[in-house]
């Protein structure tokens, strides 16, 4: 016993609590009169992870992919589902959205989003620090269907104040407290946020992604930043933040065309140029991250960024009950609709929504494939051929011919509505 650290009993507990997460994760193999608890027929299905696409049917059970084949009988589903003419992709995953609602001003439950953007799986983006990550954990978590992971705040009361500056007052950034956070919710927590903006830090400048890092670092566990951009207080200053990023750690918001206090550009775009402390962060791998929102999309910043060798990794929906009554619509299945019509392929706008922000996440075996025995995480979406106008946070337009439509919806091998499981014993 002697040789069990505290560190090591709290990564254990993360292990298990991983598998814990994954329902039938020891189930037998089928016979051949075995039904599946669920049967999804003829699919239009694109999975990225596998370079997999075609007509295929899909047989669910004890809440895992059991088997995507050509054709599956009917009568081997014990509840069947038709998604002819429809998309078919692991289920999706939102790496930025603001999901704790009763605790962070701008949350909304994660459940109501499904309908709107077809995710299976959320990121909590420093909706909470460590004074009340507990709540979040505790209540939020476990009453919802969607899989829930987060990104704890540097502010120790996260965005509970929200309009008020949460780090206007630098003390509010501790990082002992963040550390231990971490550490014990290293089951769901990637790591820390930070939100750099001039207009939430004052003139604290790097601090308080100084004290994010140094809180990812003491908490002994595998941690990434989230750094939140736009409008930050200098051009100096974003070339700065860009500088000190790690591989791995996320840098969202950053096609952001957002001032600063005194109206200037200050993103990774200023002047039309690309700046090379970006190209730079891209190389050494950091992760750069939509995170759409109510402010933070600027087709003008990324459409350059793109062109001179920065484009995004994860496409991210920053929703929360501001931004998601904004005019720029940024739920997550439209978000992929706008880099569908900027020239970017199906299967790499899916992939950015599923197995990459699944690689970021990584606490789950197979999240975000349709592999055998990978969570039976699905999204059945319409890919509508029409015109379509978008528009961004800065009142850019751009004209579309395709958009994604979210039509059902499958969390563990159960839909969210029909056809119900008898009994609805559902996690």
């Amino acid at each position: 016993m002697a040789d069990i650290t505290r560190r090591r009993l709290i990564q254990a507990g993360a292990s298990l609590t991983g598998l814990s997460m994954l329902p039938g994760a020891a189930n037998a193999a089928m016979g051949p009169d075995d039904k599946f608890d669920l049967l999804i027929r003829n699919c239009n299905v694109l999975d990225p992870s596998q370079r997999l696409s075609g007509m295929r049917d899909i047989g669910i059970r004890y809440g895992l992919i059991e088997t995507v084949a050509p054709s599956i009988p009917a009568d081997r589903g014990r509840r069947v589902m038709d998604a002819h003419g429809k998309l078919v992709t692991p289920g999706l995953i939102d790496l930025h959205c603001h999901v704790y609602p009763y605790g962070s001003a701008i949350g909304i439950p994660a459940d109501e989003l499904v309908p709107y953007q077809g995710t299976t799986t959320v990121v909590s983006a420093g909706d909470a620090g460590a004074n009340n990550f507990a709540a979040f954990r505790r209540f939020i978590v476990p009453a919802s269907r969607t899989r829930h992971f987060a990104f704890i705040h540097i502010g120790v009361t996260g965005l509970s104040g929200f309009p008020v500056p949460e780090l206007f007052n630098i003390e509010y950034a501790q990082v002992g407290l963040t550390a231990r956070a971490v550490a014990e919710n290293a089951d769901i927590v990637l790591g820390v946020k930070v939100r750099m903006s001039e207009n939430v830090i004052a003139n604290h400048g790097m601090e308080p992604l100084r004290r994010g890092i140094a809180a990812c670092v003491a908490s002994g566990v595998p941690a990434r930043m989230m750094v939140h951009i736009g409008g930050v207080q200098s051009r100096q200053l974003m070339s700065q933040i860009l500088d000190v990023l790690r591989p791995g750690d996320v840098l969202t918001h950053c096609f952001s065309g957002a001032p600063n206090v005194a109206g200037e550009g200050t993103n990774i775009v200023q002047d039309g140029k690309l700046l090379p402390a970006a190209l730079e962060a891209k190389k050494r791998g950091v992760i750069f991250d939509v995170g759409h929102g109510g402010g933070s999309f600027d087709y003008t910043v990324a459409e350059a960024a793109i062109a001179q060798g920065c484009p995004p990794d994860t496409i991210s929906s920053d929703v929360h009950v501001f931004s998601g009554n904004s005019p720029g619509i940024p739920y997550l299945t439209w978000v992929m609709s706008k880099f569908l019509n900027m020239g970017y392929s199906l299967a790499e706008v899916v992939a950015m929504a599923t197995s990459a922000p699944a690689q970021i996440i990584d606490r789950i075996p197979k999240h975000g494939t349709l592999q055998a025995g990978a969570p039976a995480d699905l999204s059945i979406m319409e890919v509508v051929e029409s015109p379509v106008s978008f528009v961004d946070t800065r009142n850019n337009t751009r004209q579309g011919k395709v958009y994604l439509k979210p039509v059902e919806t499958v969390v563990a091998g159960v839909a969210f509505g029909r056809p119900y499981q008898a009994p609805f014993t559902v996690r």
